[in-house]
């Protein structure tokens, strides 16, 4: 029994560093594709694009993972909650890989025309998404719960700067219609990211279940 319980232990941390993995190629993924539209850098927004297939067939790796440990280690009820939360995090993940194509994409499109005006609070968003992200798998990986309810705070600061870019948009396009076109770019890029950030804040609803049975609406 002690063996069969240590080999289950070995094989729930092969399924967490692998989520670790995947949510580190997530988040690099989100950061280079805004690097890619600030710098119209469109080589990179191609490895972005490229780079979502490695992603996806993690996602379908890791969920093998899980089922096979369900249906082979007849995991106790603490076990099956902690695989099946990593089972919705990928799902997660792979939105927010999804999403940061869809930004790699936009640079495409705006390839080789000025922008507007030079990124700064796109970029800043975008990190701190990306921190929200390793933050949520930190969490799951410690069952650290004070850890994931600092996301709350966290996707709130990045409500406002998405705000924030939506009014200065706004304005680009009240005072010359001819912005219109690429400020709509990046009003929806500012929205992909705010989108991540809500993925994120659903890792750390997870992981507040996961510990405490209870579920919280971090977004809320």
């Amino acid at each position: 029994m002690t063996s069969t319980r240590h080999a289950f232990d070995r094989a729930l941390e092969e399924l967490q560093q692998e989520i670790l993995r995947m949510g580190s190629l997530v988040e690099q993924s989100i950061y280079n594709s805004v690097h890619s539209l600030a710098t119209q850098n469109v080589p990179l927004a191609d490895e972005v694009i490229k780079g979502d297939k490695i992603i996806d067939q993690m996602e379908l790796d890791i969920e093998n993972m899980c089922l096979k440990l369900i249906a082979t280690q007849q995991p106790i009820a603490g076990d099956l909650r902690k695989i099946s939360t990593g089972f919705k995090i990928i799902t997660d993940l792979e939105r927010m890989a999804d999403h940061a194509v869809d930004i790699a994409r936009i640079t495409k499109r705006l390839a080789g025309q000025p922008l507007i005006k030079p990124l700064v609070d796109i970029p800043r968003m975008a990190a701190l998404t990306q921190q929200m992200v390793k933050d949520g798998l930190d969490a799951y990986v410690r069952g650290d719960i004070e850890l994931a309810k600092t996301l709350n705070d966290k996707d709130d600061q990045v409500d406002h700067i998405y705000s924030q870019i939506f009014r200065e948009l706004l304005t680009y396009m009240m005072e010359d219609p001819r912005t219109i076109t690429q400020a709509t770019y990046l009003l929806f890029v500012g929205r992909y990211i705010e989108r991540v950030a809500d993925h994120a804040t659903n890792i750390g609803e997870r992981v507040i279940y996961l510990v405490t049975g209870e579920r919280p609406d971090l977004n809320d």
